[in-house]
């Protein structure tokens, strides 16, 4: 089937059921587009489709067909998606960096849709996770290429996750839990891995 990213047409070879981000990745090459979680929750692996960020990690290659993708290795080509990386650096957003492209995916999609978003609008957009915490950073960012509109340290502050409460035994079972969803997701993408190479061998004998 035929696939569009970043303005160029590719012929793809993958089965159609394929989640997007390794079509992206594994057969076209573009590794900016990072994996996370596997379950669409953490946003490393956010794209936009059609102008509207997607996580791709859940998302059928097949689903795409006639659809335009955008993936981080295009965002400078965006005069939108270069503001948002400049003040990505000036405000020393990345420090891993690891989930920064969806981050940058996730802001340009945002910016693109409301040139002044809102702090409100800027919390409802800004949900991809971050090991690192740079939430403050990332909502300061966004407050200066929103126009200065509300509190950046308020928006900040309604956006970082809280650190869930232990219980009476001293398990922090959320912790607990967010750490089993990784698991889980770690081990489908290994699955799955080891489905593609054994339809691999089974072709190639």
């Amino acid at each position: 089937m035929e696939l569009q990213i970043n303005d160029k047409t590719y012929q793809i070879t993958s089965d159609a059921e394929t989640p997007l981000l390794w079509v992206i990745r594994d057969e076209l090459g573009m590794t900016g587009t990072k994996y996370g979680c596997g379950l669409a929750q953490c946003g490393a692996c956010s794209v936009m489709v059609d102008g509207e960020v997607l996580r791709s990690c859940v998302m059928p290659v097949g689903a795409m067909a006639g659809r335009k993708v955008t993936t981080i290795e295009a965002v400078n080509a965006d005069p939108v998606g270069q503001k948002v990386v400049d003040a990505w650096v000036r405000h020393q957003v990345p420090q891993c960096g690891y989930c920064q492209s969806g981050q940058v995916m996730a802001a340009t999609a945002l910016l693109k849709q409301v040139a002044q978003p809102s702090d409100e609008q800027i919390v409802g957009a800004m949900v991809n996770l971050c090991r690192c915490g740079t939430y403050n950073a990332i909502k300061a960012a966004m407050h200066e290429l929103s126009g200065g509109t509300g509190a950046p340290a308020a928006a900040a502050a309604a956006t970082t996750p809280a650190a869930p409460a232990a219980g009476a035994d001293g398990v922090n079972k959320a912790a607990v839990a967010a750490a089993a969803v990784v698991g889980v997701g770690a081990v489908a993408a290994i699955q799955w891995s080891k489905t593609q190479k054994a339809k691999a061998g089974k072709e190639q004998a």
